[in-house]
């Protein structure tokens, strides 16, 4: 999700970039030689590389960036990077697409991973996959949902740069006024629209939960999970169909019952920001989000309880949202540079350093067996519980007609949000649509 919607849709403050090393590329001592050299590809007179990143974020996650970079020119002389230009992670897509078609593309760019696969197709896109063999972190040792972001018909694109995953975090003030026992893991989703029910009062403005209603990634990312459990998939094993034809009417019952109760605060702006005010000012019981939001939730001091998602089987079962920087060939010694710095960006120690500042999870279990990193998990509640999410957490596939997949279950997710449609109705609108984009070639 945390850069906003993705994904994992979180908020564009979200852009979290990680890693845990496996990226050091051993290559780092060539790249200097081919740095000096290669005037043609980058190169100054002087042998400095210049490197152009678009990373997409704003807020506290941008201060922390310009002080890694700060640290990696320190440490690289030979590398200058160059934070101007780009845009917002929202808006990286189309500002990446055109600025391909015109010719004149960054080195490296904030890319969310649902997004990836449309991007990949560009020849531009340098596939990464001996960098990660090469490097003296096991690529293994990465989470399933990181690797798994980043490889595209088995080739890794691009480096991992946020990991996140869902949970749920209550207000245990509003619990306890309520009488109700803080839910635990394990509990299910009918569970969690009876808690919602109980906790909504309409004259007090008290909402049991909240969802977004804009329809972009970030309403659909909190669906997988069910249709996951369910036993569907986003794309059918045809790779013709959506896989989540009977499974998604299911899943849509439980936001149709929310909407039934009018327990859900239905956000209407992208981003979620209003649904984050409401939990934060006391009158939302139940949030889905994930680890980005904890400094803002402790901020506004808000006794909160962190509780993994609910499920149909009672199993685990979550999402995770990783994000990515995705590099671009500008020629040889700027190609290498890129691999340098996000190489360096990526390690252990700059992964943590990230994650605890900007509020991401740790890319891998190197990182995350930092003491640094240990004791952030000890000083923030909850927070392991997104962490120990993550281990089993999905991603959603690295297929480009994902983002026409998800735009059709946007629209069926709000139109049952707002009462216009079944989820029967809205599922078979949402095959329909899916479905013809399936059938497209790419």
């Amino acid at each position: 999700m945390a850069a906003v919607s993705s994904a994992v849709p979180r908020p564009t403050r979200r852009g979290v970039l990680r890693g845990g090393g496996a990226l050091a590329l051993s290559a780092a001592a060539a790249t200097v030689a081919g740095c000096a050299a290669d005037t043609a590809a980058g190169a100054g007179a002087d042998g400095r590389i210049t490197l152009q990143m678009w990373h997409g974020q704003t807020d506290t996650a941008a201060t922390v960036i310009k002080k890694l970079v700060a640290d990696f020119e320190r440490a690289h002389p030979h590398i200058r990077v160059d934070l101007g230009g780009g845009v917002l992670a929202d808006s990286m897509l189309q500002k990446v697409t055109a600025a391909l078609a015109a010719g004149a593309y960054p080195d490296i760019a904030y890319i969310f991973g649902s997004d990836l696969a449309s991007v990949a197709r560009s020849p531009q896109v340098i596939d990464l996959t001996s960098m990660v063999a090469e490097g003296p972190t096991r690529w293994k040792n990465y989470w399933p949902a990181a690797r798994e972001a980043v490889t595209v018909n088995g080739r890794v694109r691009a480096v991992p740069a946020v990991l996140d995953s869902l949970a749920v975090v209550c207000n245990a003030k509003l619990f306890g006024a309520a009488g109700l026992p803080l839910p635990e893991a394990g509990w299910t989703w009918q569970e969690f629209v009876e808690t919602a029910r109980r906790l909504t009062h309409a004259g007090g403005g008290a909402f049991g939960t909240g969802w977004p209603g804009t329809g972009d990634e970030d309403t659909v990312w909190r669906l997988w999970p069910m249709i996951w459990d369910l036993g569907g998939e986003v794309i059918a094993e045809d790779g013709k169909h959506i896989g989540f034809a009977e499974t998604g009417v299911r899943a849509l019952e439980v936001v149709h019952a929310l909407a039934r109760d009018r327990s859900v605060y239905i956000d209407p702006k992208p981003g979620s920001e209003q649904m984050y005010q409401v939990f934060l000012s006391g009158r939302m019981a139940m949030v889905p989000t994930g680890p980005w939001q904890l400094p803002d939730i402790t901020q506004a001091g808000v006794d909160y309880h962190v509780v993994p998602l609910p499920s149909f089987s009672r199993r685990p079962v979550t999402i995770s949202g990783p994000d990515t920087w995705t590099l671009f060939d500008n020629g040889g010694a700027r190609a290498a540079a890129a691999r340098t710095f996000i190489g360096w960006l990526t390690q252990p120690a700059q992964d943590v350093r990230w994650d605890v500042e900007a509020g991401s999870l740790p890319l891998s279990r190197h990182s995350q067996a930092l003491p640094a990193w240990q004791r952030h998990a000890r000083d923030t509640p909850g927070l392991p519980v997104f962490t120990k999410a993550v281990e089993t957490a999905r991603v959603r596939p690295a297929h480009p007609s994902y983002p026409q997949i998800s735009q059709a279950l946007g629209q069926a997710i709000v139109a049952v949000l707002l009462g216009k449609s079944s989820p029967v109705e809205a599922i078979r609108s949402c095959a329909q649509e899916a479905n013809a984009a399936l059938l497209i070639p790419r």
